[in-house]
């Protein structure tokens, strides 16, 4: 267990600096949280600018500091685990300039509630082995799937993203993927129509009106569109499925 993990010296420190408050505990307390704080940026972060988040946690920690009450029943590690996290994605996301596919934005979500659950039944933060075992992916998954919206899809290594076992009735992760890959690639006019038709239910006819296109049109987009799709992920590079077999 790593200290980012173990609650235990940041609780003491903790502790120490309310009875004191003096400059001396508090240069304890930022000490014992520095892990933690390293764990959140090195998690969140992967296409930041470290130090800016390492600032960023520390505002978090002075804001935990100043704000604890010991009296509504958390732990302090547990209380600043929260708030250095929050700071931390708030900036991270501010700076998420780039288009993530609605796959790994649903992940991205899932990931902050395994860590704030965790943080708050064990006390500590989850290693990344639990955060993949948890939401049934790779371990090596959760860290690409983080730099997401921080840098261009394109440059996210999305060949590691992957379920780690298969579930019956839900397309896995990967799949997504290539789906999504091969959809960009797809006109605007193929995009809106392969969407109204396949993920809004929309009927040929419903989708012609809209667009102010022809039903047979329409169609022809459809079967086009249907076959470049097919053509791009029978090229794209199969993905280990030993998990599905």
């Amino acid at each position: 267990m790593s200290a980012a993990d173990s609650p235990r010296p940041l609780e003491k420190a903790a502790a120490a600096y309310f009875l004191t408050r003096d400059e001396e505990s508090l240069n304890h307390v930022v000490e014992a949280a520095s892990d933690l704080i390293r764990y959140f940026v090195r998690l969140y972060g992967k296409g930041c600018d470290q130090d800016d988040l390492f600032q960023t946690g520390m505002l978090g920690l002075l804001k935990a500091l100043q704000n604890y009450d010991p009296e509504k029943g958390a732990g302090f590690s547990t209380y600043a685990s929260h708030l250095i996290m929050g700071e931390i994605r708030h900036l991270v996301r501010k700076n998420a300039s780039y288009y993530r596919p609605g796959c790994i934005v649903e992940l991205q979500f899932k990931v902050d509630k395994v860590v704030a659950e965790h943080i708050k039944l064990q006390g500590g933060v989850p290693s990344v082995e639990t955060i993949a075992r948890e939401l049934n992916v790779k371990p090596e998954s959760v860290s690409e799937v983080m730099r997401a919206g921080l840098v261009p899809f394109d440059d996210v290594d999305t060949a590691v993203i992957r379920n780690s076992a298969y579930e019956t009735f839900r397309l896995p992760i990967e799949d997504k993927i290539t789906l999504y890959n091969a959809i960009r690639k797809l006109s605007d006019i193929q995009q809106k129509v392969i969407a109204m038709l396949f993920f809004q239910d929309k009927s040929q006819q419903q989708v012609a009106d809209e667009l102010g296109l022809t039903q047979r049109q329409v169609s022809r987009i459809k079967h086009k569109s249907l076959e470049q799709m097919q053509g791009d992920i029978v090229e794209a590079p199969e993905p280990a499925h030993s998990h599905h077999n």
